[in-house]
């Protein structure tokens, strides 16, 4: 071989490595900028011997990870919608000796911190049926409600009596609720229930057009005509079944007497086998 035969050849092998090194970070750059694939994406890998298919420039596929590395992929849940209903539930599903504890008319700083503290000692979540208006000075307790894992519901912004409101006044109470809660809590609430337990058409139909279902209680404490709180713990203790939602509130008035109750008939529930919980609506 003569020396300029050589020399050419020698150049032709050091051109082919710069057009090698120039395709692999090609490659790395689709990758690392996650480019979507243009065709399938599996077996697009170079294959060696005979018979290979020639592979995809780097620009149309994309690598897939080794099995065990990176994160899972996310299934998203599609909560079933809410429906228009007739009426309330009135309790939940009580298998396993399952009971609900809701708190009404809150967030309210002179009680529910309380509450959230009694909760907090025994493990246990409950449900806040809070209104607007007090979320917006109380922000910080629905942050609260958020990272214990409670369930927050839409109690109207100011507590009024619903059936006595136009359609239009009705859905601001409900909507401008829902926004706030969805700001403070992080997320849109799933339930709702009507002030004083006043129900009408209205209130079913906004309630499924926000995306909540209706929930009433099955005992009612009467915290809100405050009783002493032996009296409160009492009525919760008798009415204690599967499936009993109960009725309590943290603002409104004094309500020194349902945090003392709390701390006295929580402890005795769940020593009788009662698992307190909140409730849960259904995915497709």
């Amino acid at each position: 071989m003569t020396k300029d035969q050589m020399f050419t050849r020698r150049r032709l092998l050091l051109g082919g490595a710069a057009l090698l090194g120039a395709a692999g970070v090609a490659g790395t750059t689709a990758l690392l900028t996650g480019e979507e694939s243009a065709g399938p994406a599996r077996g697009a890998a170079t294959a060696a011997g005979p018979g290979a298919r020639p592979a995809f420039k780097p620009s149309t596929y994309r690598l897939q990870p080794i099995a065990g590395y990176g994160a899972p992929p996310v299934r998203r849940r599609t909560l079933v919608p809410a429906t228009v209903r007739s009426r309330p539930y009135l309790r939940v599903d009580g298998r396993g000796r399952t009971m609900v504890l809701t708190f009404d008319d809150g967030p309210d700083p002179r009680y529910t911190p309380d509450i959230l503290r009694i909760l907090r000692k025994h493990d246990v979540r409950a449900m806040f049926f809070v209104c607007g208006e007090m979320v917006d000075r109380h922000k910080d307790l629905l942050r609260a409600m958020a990272d214990d894992g409670h369930a927050v519901g839409n109690h109207t912004w100011s507590h009024p009596m619903l059936p006595n409101l136009s359609r239009s006044r009705i859905h601001a109470e409900m909507s401008r609720t829902s926004e706030i809660i969805d700001k403070a809590y992080g997320e849109p609430p799933l339930w709702f229930r009507a002030p004083y337990g006043a129900w009408n058409r209205a209130t079913f139909e906004f309630g499924a057009e926000l995306g909540m279902e209706p929930l009433a209680w099955t005992v009612d404490t009467l915290d809100w005509r405050a009783p002493a709180a032996a009296t409160i713990a009492d009525r919760v203790e008798k009415g204690a079944a599967p499936g009993v939602v109960v009725l309590s509130h943290d603002a409104g008035g004094d309500r020194s007497q349902s945090v003392r109750a709390l701390s006295a008939y929580l402890p005795e529930l769940l020593d009788s086998g009662y698992r307190i919980t909140v409730p849960q609506r259904r995915y497709a």
